[in-house]
């Protein structure tokens, strides 16, 4: 998520799929060189768990419970933008 995820409701922000990390990579911050599996800028904004409550091909609903974000929040698939982008707001609780 290039801006981050928002804890204002309603507000959106985009999201981009992209293949898992190694969980090694937990702790991990900085930037992982180009022609490098996972290349670009690798910032954990947060953790914690989370409850599903929707999960579709073109929609997913979770409540957060990490240390920074917590609640509902929903990703739409944005399908004008491609097809691993997404777009996620915090939802209404």
């Amino acid at each position: 998520m290039p801006k981050g995820l928002s804890d204002k409701p309603g507000e959106r922000r985009l999201a981009i799929a992209v293949d898992d990390h190694p969980l090694e990579y937990i702790d991990f911050t900085g930037s992982i060189p180009e022609g490098e599996y996972g290349a670009g800028e690798v910032r954990i904004a947060d953790t914690g768990v989370y409850d599903t409550l929707m999960w579709k091909d073109d929609r997913i609903e979770v409540v957060l419970h990490g240390r920074e974000f917590a609640g509902k929040y929903v990703l739409v698939r944005f399908k004008k933008a491609g097809e691993n982008e997404w777009l996620v707001l915090k939802g209404k609780e």
